[in-house]
């Protein structure tokens, strides 16, 4: 639970779908039991099979592709001869595959209509499939399940992604927003609630699709840092899942954030938060 008073049955939707089906492999000659809804992709190298899930974590096996096909089932496509893909993890399908973790695949270019075929039907029945079960039905009910969410000193909102004919996330409404939310975006609550971004924002960046959609489609927690021309912001952004299709966003402005070191610990848990940091600066 993220924050005091969330009510965890927003997220089970997320502990169903992960929980619906799971297979079990051996790697590095340990037993592992993965949730099919948390792998990307599997990909095959030499005499292995490489697993990708959420996270960046990779899995190496001796199971065939075959033999994964058969365990994965429906919501994969074999876009060429060596690698099957989660119809969840593709963002958009262009001359590569592109992963809505922003990593790249190739394809069998010859196939590319029959992928894109599969990849269109697999991922329409897979949002079809979203249910409104446990969805507040209004702005109130929404208000209501939110309220310990009102008087928090940075900007929440809960937004329902949107997708085109082509089944890709393109914009998302605000179902939620609390009154710090509307001073962040500069506009008042009743504009804000039950419009798209989209609609609101002419300039609107599609950077922040995909990692909304990371936290819808795998569950994922997620923070992003960086420029919202939209609102001439710098902005971090933490994204979870809440409801089926909808993720939550705590948003704040980075010119009001002061960091403080408090401890000798500080150092090693800012070394550990950022990771490989460097990655990102090459």
């Amino acid at each position: 639970m993220l924050l005091t008073g969330f009510k965890e049955e927003s997220t089970d939707w997320m502990i169903k779908m992960q929980n619906s089906k799971h297979i079990t492999i051996f790697s590095d000659k340990k037993k592992i039991v993965l949730g099919t809804s948390t792998i990307l992709y599997v990909q095959k190298t030499g005499n292995h099979v490489e697993i990708h899930v959420s996270g960046g974590k990779v899995y190496n096996t001796r199971l065939t592709l075959g033999e994964l096909a058969n365990q994965l089932g429906d919501s994969f496509i074999r876009v060429h001869r060596g690698c099957m893909v989660s119809v969840m993890a593709i963002h958009e399908i262009t001359d590569n595959i592109n992963l809505i973790n922003g990593e790249t695949l190739i394809y069998t270019i010859r196939k590319k209509k029959e992928i894109i075929g599969q990849f269109h039907e697999k991922q329409k029945r897979m949002i079809a499939g979203f249910t409104e079960e446990g969805v507040p039905a209004t702005e109130e009910e929404y208000r209501r399940y939110y309220s310990s969410f009102e008087n928090l000193p940075f900007a929440f909102t809960d937004i329902e992604m949107v997708f085109d004919e082509e089944r890709h996330a393109v914009d998302w409404i605000f179902r939620y927003g609390n009154p710090a939310l509307a001073k962040l975006e500069k506009l008042p609550l009743e504009r804000l609630i039950g419009s798209s971004f989209g609609s609101l924002f002419s300039n609107m960046d599609s950077k922040w699709l995909r990692s909304y959609e990371r936290a819808v489609n795998f569950g994922e927690t997620l923070e992003i840092i960086d420029y919202s021309p939209e609102i001439d912001t710098y902005l971090k952004v933490i994204c979870f899942p809440t409801f089926q299709g909808h993720c939550g966003c705590m948003l704040f402005d980075c010119s009001e954030i002061t960091l403080t070191q408090n401890s000798n610990d500080a150092a090693k848990a800012l070394m550990l938060y950022f990771g490989n940091l460097s990655d990102y600066l090459l």
